[in-house]
């Protein structure tokens, strides 16, 4: 499970400088990735991302090449999705006889959200 900071990159610069002028101690989970909003994670989540998602899970490519032809996109394109779905946790790639093979390595994206602050997390679990 991968736990992601909601936090805008405008708030998280300056809470590091805070912590480099020595102005507060660094929080707990400064070491956490993060998202600038919910909605830069939906927008990992689209349709078609989704749909590949579920092909890797149910058909398990053994290659780009093959998911590519799975899903009728090309490669290129599968390869840059990929890879900022393997950022977030949601992809795992694997070198396999100088292929790259992808498997899913989540079963859930968990968001919550406080209505009262601006201290949102998400989950891959």
């Amino acid at each position: 499970m991968t736990r992601y900071k909601i936090q805008s990159h405008h708030d998280l610069k300056a809470q590091l400088k805070a912590v480099a002028r020595g102005e507060q101690p660094a929080p707990a989970d400064a070491a956490q990735p993060t998202f600038e909003s919910i909605e830069a994670l939906t927008r990992i989540l689209t349709p078609e991302n989704r749909s590949l998602l579920a092909t890797i899970r149910d058909r398990k490519p053994q290659s780009i090449a093959e998911l590519a032809a799975m899903t009728g996109r090309a490669a290129p394109n599968v390869t840059r999705t990929l890879t900022k779905l393997e950022a977030v946790g949601l992809v795992r790639m694997t070198l396999v006889a100088r292929r790259k093979v992808p498997t899913a390595a989540a079963s859930r994206v968990r968001v919550d959200i406080d209505p009262y602050s601006m201290s949102d997390r998400a989950e891959v679990i």
